[in-house]
């Protein structure tokens, strides 16, 4: 059995807003129960689809005082794709807040926050599209304090860009979760129900985790949330825990799922602890997963190959 790995540089696990469209009363009891978990930081916040309303922004900034108040970092996520003027509105509600960071998720939230008085740090989303050092430069010059590299950026690029970050500037990898792959102006949930976009009748409260599409073969392929399209397996680098504190990796990020996602964040707690195995690291989590486990964007292979159980990639 490989033995647990002694940790001298312990990143912290964040939350990642909700993907899907969950009625107000399941949020709350979500996050009531997130509170008593080891995750750091909660970023919080519809992401997807403008249309979803079960909180406001002011239910938002209430979820985000009490999660404050227990001592967790919490960060405001915005729109990924905004369509619409009222959209932007919304986007400079929450960026005109006083209190809490805001995760950037559109060039426009960028500009919202870096043109207020004195800028606003902010965190850089995966779908901003940051591949290059001198990207990492003018967002850091526009008051970037952490940034998510795109979901398929490969291992060794990531720590590649690490050696450009500026200084002050904190690095967070998406490290489970199904994949974000894609926005469109089509609502796919919609089109699956036969209906039109602006009269969806709200389908997406049918699928907590998505809507899951297979192959003719019945294989799972991709999950439809709305707008957003997904993967259909689960991105789990649970077992790379170690190889990305080697790389210095600040916070490792937790996207949320319908059930026992706090046995997601217990087991990460673990790893970068040092008190998981690599080798049980590597099938711990495969009862949670929906559809099961994937990893090839880390490696730079296509993104749906599975882990590999054994030493090859370690």
């Amino acid at each position: 059995m490989t033995p647990a790995m002694s940790i001298s540089h312990r990143p912290r696990l964040s939350l990642g807003p909700v993907s899907y469209y969950w009625p107000a009363s399941a949020l709350r009891d979500f996050y009531r129960r997130i509170a008593d978990t080891a995750v750091d930081v909660v970023y919080l916040g519809e992401t997807v689809c403008a249309k979803r309303r079960s909180f406001n922004v002011d239910d938002w900034l209430e979820i985000a005082a009490a999660l404050e108040g227990i001592g967790k970092e919490v960060v405001l996520s915005s729109l990924t794709l905004i369509e619409a003027a009222s959209e932007i509105g919304g986007v400079e509600r929450l960026c005109a807040n006083s209190r809490f960071a805001v995760e950037a998720n559109d060039m426009a939230a960028v500009e919202l926050l870096a043109r207020r008085d004195g800028g606003i740090p902010f965190v850089a989303g995966a779908s901003l599209n940051i591949y290059n050092p001198r990207t990492l430069a003018v967002l850091a010059s526009q008051g970037m304090s952490r940034w998510l590299p795109p979901v398929e950026m490969h291992r060794d690029l990531v720590a590649a860009m690490i050696d450009a970050v500026p200084p002050g500037v904190e690095t967070e990898v998406f490290a489970y979760g199904r994949l974000p792959l894609a926005w469109s102006a089509r609502c796919f949930t919609a089109r699956a129900h036969d209906l039109p976009k602006d009269q969806c009748g709200f389908r997406c409260l049918d699928d907590p985790d998505g809507l899951l599409m297979t192959t003719r073969e019945g294989r799972p392929f991709l999950v439809a949330n709305g707008v957003q399209t997904q993967s259909a397996l689960t991105h789990n680098l649970l077992a790379e825990v170690p190889d990305m504190i080697s790389l210095g990796i600040d916070v490792l990020r937790i996207s949320p799922q319908s059930r026992r996602v706090w046995d997601v964040i217990d087991a990460f707690d673990r790893m970068r602890d040092g008190q998981l195995p690599v080798d049980a690291a590597r099938t711990t989590l495969d009862g949670l997963m929906p559809s099961g486990p994937c990893n090839g964007y880390w490696y730079g292979d296509a993104g749906m190959t599975p882990p590999v159980l054994d030493d090859a990639h370690l």
